[in-house]
């Protein structure tokens, strides 16, 4: 009988996603180790946050007020003392911008092993498998631990808790060392790139590195025009400079859930797939029948862009 630790993430003052999701997949651990689920809410309005996440499936919920925004020093420290304080087997924190920062180095101070980018967990009472992807989501990876861990879960892999529970809310005293905390949050920079939030897009054009030159966006920018939809992208169309940040997709940009995304050579790696898989519907364009975006459309056409996009064009003008 053992118990879980989950870490919920908020930023700029809002809890994301995956704090929801982190405790449906901790409450199976929990379920599957015969234990209960803790959850820690560390700094912001911890108290809002405990309100907000204290769903089914919470038995606890632990909060630390220290400082309004995530730090790396704060939270590192703050979690190997719930460690200590609770005994959990499993710590779980997201894989996140914020959990990719911290989690290693809790599981260096803990002398625990580490499994990132987690999509599916199981735990036969000895041992717990923790299933990755590699190779663009190609190949999946098991890993068999038989001890304690730390264990980041991939956002939209596990659905949002709901309904509402009843976790007893207490305040954790951490004894936050000052003279560790190497850096403080001053304020923050919008990047520019314009006032489009895709995450509102009800449709989403998005390219890839298939579009092969930026001149080409000029094609994809008629289809969205004839479409009334939004413009998107991966990752290198915005490394490359074509496209500003605020319209990137993934788990370095935004997750997004329109009714319908157009993916337009889009391989589908899983950091892109992980910010687009909850749309609604999902048609890909794309010359390898075999691409990983293919295993998640619901519509999927093998053929050359600069042969297809001209055909939809003149379908929706």
């Amino acid at each position: 009988m053992t118990d879980i630790l989950a870490v919920a993430d908020h930023r700029r003052g809002e809890l994301r996603d995956v704090s929801y999701e982190i405790i449906t997949a901790g409450r199976q651990l929990a379920d599957e180790t015969g234990g209960d689920l803790h959850l820690a809410v560390i700094s912001g309005t911890v108290d809002d946050f405990a309100e907000k996440l204290n769903r089914d499936g919470v038995d606890a919920i632990h909060t630390v007020s220290h400082g309004e925004e995530f730090n790396h020093d704060v939270y590192t420290q703050t979690i190997t003392q719930l460690y200590d304080e609770l005994a959990p087997q499993y710590v779980l924190t997201p894989n996140s911008v914020n959990g990719l920062d911290y989690a290693p180095a809790v599981a260096n101070q803990l002398d625990l092993p580490i499994v990132t980018d987690t999509v599916d967990l199981d735990n036969d009472g000895e041992t717990l498998v923790a299933t990755r992807e590699m190779y663009g989501g190609k190949v999946e990876t098991t890993n068999e631990l038989s001890g304690d861990a730390v264990i980041t879960i991939r956002g939209a892999e596990w659905p949002a808790a709901e309904g509402t529970g009843d976790a007893a809310i207490e305040a954790f005293e951490a004894d936050i060392d000052e003279d560790a905390v190497g850096s403080t949050v001053n304020g923050f920079e919008e990047v520019g790139g314009g006032d489009v939030d895709i995450s509102e897009a009800d449709l989403l054009v998005s390219i890839g590195r298939g579009i092969e030159e930026e001149e080409n966006l000029d094609l994809i920018r008629d289809l969205a025009d004839a479409l009334g939809a939004t413009l998107s992208s991966s990752r290198p169309i915005v490394d490359n400079g074509w496209l500003p940040k605020n319209r990137q997709v993934g788990q370095s940009g935004k997750v997004v859930t329109p009714d319908v995304y157009i993916a337009i050579g889009i391989s589908g790696a899983v950091q892109h797939v992980a910010g687009m898989k909850g749309s609604d519907t999902i048609v890909a364009i794309n010359t390898d029948p075999n691409a990983p975006i293919m295993d998640i459309a619901d519509y999927a056409i093998v053929d050359d862009l600069f042969d297809v996009v001209p055909e939809l064009i003149d379908e929706f003008q």
